[in-house]
């Protein structure tokens, strides 16, 4: 993984561009500080700044076909480099780096390869026989990318806003599944998966190949040759990701180089809810648990840095990124290099305490299409950047593009939350793991109520940046609000205070642009707020705003209803998993 810039068009060739260029990549060394590369080919500019995780000895980019005629930077991870290979036996490879195939494939298949990469990437490939380029970004939109235009015609492409923003008369995010063509001067969805249209699937509930599906999708990112380890909050998410990689890890090559001792790290305030339960699953599945402690006055601290580096003034991103930033700078210190999260379960499995609300499994299913398809806004956002302000990476297994296609196909009928017959948020999933003769979890772990990250990590930390920014926003500048903010108007002294700081670092209107918006609860869409009358008068982006949902909801106004845990006994089949 890394940082890329390209500049691509600019009727520049000079000295004095490839420097600016350099600067520019510079401002994206925390992403790579292994190493950094530049290739320049007449008026066009490939920028790496790379962090090694495979092959760190030669796998510095940027990369190329056998006769430099094709060349490509990238930040990614390539899971299926070695089957892409051996499907490629007329082509040399000058490294081991896992994405030394997109030069080869594309010499093979042109621009319609993509589809043909299990992984998350987004490059920019310039072939110099014609001088054409084609920019592509992953499925989900796990790793970060933004597009620009210059007004001498060029242009740009950067993995975060600040590579590009002083530059380009225009930028915009990159859509992820999309590819771009300088031939065809426009973008084109690669990734074009059933869920897409949202059309209500069928398929009946298989909790045995849905565990399996995401057994392979944690093994398979186990590729590595660096120091890495687990995020665990202590939750369903992150605590089955820790449980399943545990569970595998001594079968792959990373334990041949780094051991089977897995490493787990947690983050939160003194007493968070995440804390606890964390240990408590890092004892039962035997990580080596590091426990990382931080006060309110730290995330206050940290506020205008992790803005600068994440890069949106979005409120519910903003207040889970700090902890992670916090830790993440942590764990690097540590010598890790990259962790496993548990990002996208919520989207696919209609997680968030306000699906409770979901009146049927028509609107149930199209809120969780909506949510995956934003994920590049929010979440994927927030892994991103606030971990690789530190030079740390973060993979994700949950949005796996195998394990996708196998959790939207489920009838969502099996994933409606029914209290009646003991079934609250994420049941499949929960039960597809509930295994009584070689359990994963312990049984109240499994079935533990969802708590957004923000909200985990201690129910202090929302309500101190609330109070911190009440001391910087007064009354009189959120009556103000719209005619200074007129897109996205902040109706909360917190957005108001995030905001400022944001157009400081990123004033052009390109970047206000970029951020989404609209009415939310508990992280919902602005669509699904219409399916509680009472929402509407309190919209704010914790899980604690789901009232009569949260057991800790805000003026515990109802208490919430402990399902009754009633799960029938699974048959074990062999998992299959290739290691």
């Amino acid at each position: 993984m890394c940082g890329i810039l390209a500049v691509l068009g600019c009727s520049d060739s000079s000295q004095a561009k490839r420097v600016r260029v350099l600067e520019l990549s510079r401002r994206l060394k925390h992403r790579g500080p292994d190493w950094s590369g530049l290739h320049q080919y007449g008026d066009n500019y490939l920028a790496h700044q790379r962090l090694a995780i495979v092959d760190p000895a030669s796998g510095d980019q940027p990369l190329f076909n056998e006769d430099k005629t094709v060349v490509v930077t990238v930040n990614g991870e390539i899971y299926n480099h070695e089957e892409l290979r051996k499907q490629l036996p007329n082509h040399t490879f000058r490294t081991g780096s896992d994405c030394d195939v997109i030069a080869h494939l594309y010499e093979e298949h042109g621009e319609n390869f993509v589809d043909m990469l299990d992984g998350i990437f987004s490059f920019v490939l310039l072939d110099t026989r014609d001088n054409s380029f084609i920019v592509a970004r992953d499925a989900i939109g796990v790793t970060s990318l933004y597009i620009g235009w210059g007004l001498d015609g060029s242009v740009w492409i950067s993995s975060e806003l600040k590579g590009l923003n002083d530059d380009c008369e225009h930028f915009e995010s990159f859509p992820p599944g999309h590819l771009y063509s300088s031939k065809e001067r426009a973008f084109r969805r690669w990734y074009n998966p059933p869920w897409f249209s949202e059309a209500i699937p069928s398929a009946p509930y298989d909790p045995l190949a849905l565990r399996h599906a995401f057994e392979k999708a944690v093994v398979k990112r186990l590729m590595t040759d660096v120091p890495f380890g687990v995020l665990l909050s202590g939750g369903l998410d992150s605590s089955l990701v820790a449980a399943v990689t545990a569970r595998y890890l001594a079968g792959t090559n990373a334990a041949k180089q780094w051991g089977t001792k897995l490493h787990s790290f947690c983050v939160g305030l003194e007493g968070a809810p995440d804390l606890k339960a964390a240990k408590e699953v890092a004892d039962y599945i035997g990580t080596v648990h590091h426990e990382f402690h931080y006060t309110v006055q730290d995330g206050i601290d940290a506020i205008e840095d992790v803005i600068y580096h994440i890069e949106t003034y979005d409120v519910t991103t903003i207040r889970a990124s700090i902890p992670m930033f916090l830790m993440s700078r942590k764990i690097k210190s540590l010598g890790v290099k990259w962790v496993i999260s548990g990002e996208g379960s919520d989207e696919i499995f209609g997680g968030y305490l306000y699906f409770h609300k979901a009146p049927n499994k028509e609107e149930f299913h199209q809120e969780t299409c909506r949510k995956i398809k934003a994920l590049h806004k929010y979440d994927c956002l927030r892994a991103n950047k606030s971990t690789f302000a530190w030079g740390l990476e973060a993979r994700v297994p949950f949005l796996d593009k195998d394990f996708i296609r196998v959790a939207m196909n489920i009838d969502p009928d099996y994933k409606m939350i029914k209290k009646e017959e003991g079934r609250i948020e994420k049941w499949v999933l929960r039960r597809a793991f509930d295994d009584e003769e070689h359990p994963y979890l312990p049984k109240h772990i499994l079935y533990r109520q969802k708590e957004q990250f923000s909200d985990g990590v201690g129910y202090g930390w929302i309500d101190g940046l609330k109070a911190h920014a009440e001391k910087h926003v007064t009354d009189r500048m959120m009556l103000n609000a719209a005619n200074i903010f007129p897109f996205n108007t902040p109706t909360t002294k917190e957005a108001y205070y995030y905001r400022m700081i944001f157009e400081r670092f990123f004033p052009q209107n390109s970047a206000r642009l970029s951020v989404p918006g609209g009415p939310s609860v508990a992280c919902s869409t602005a669509k699904a707020v219409e399916w509680d009358a009472a929402w509407s008068n309190n919209l704010d982006p914790s899980g604690r705003a789901a009232l009569g949902v949260h057991a800790s909801a805000y003026g515990n106004q109802v208490k919430a209803v402990e399902p009754e845990k009633i799960i029938p006994k699974m048959e074990v089949s062999p998992l299959g998993v290739a290691i």
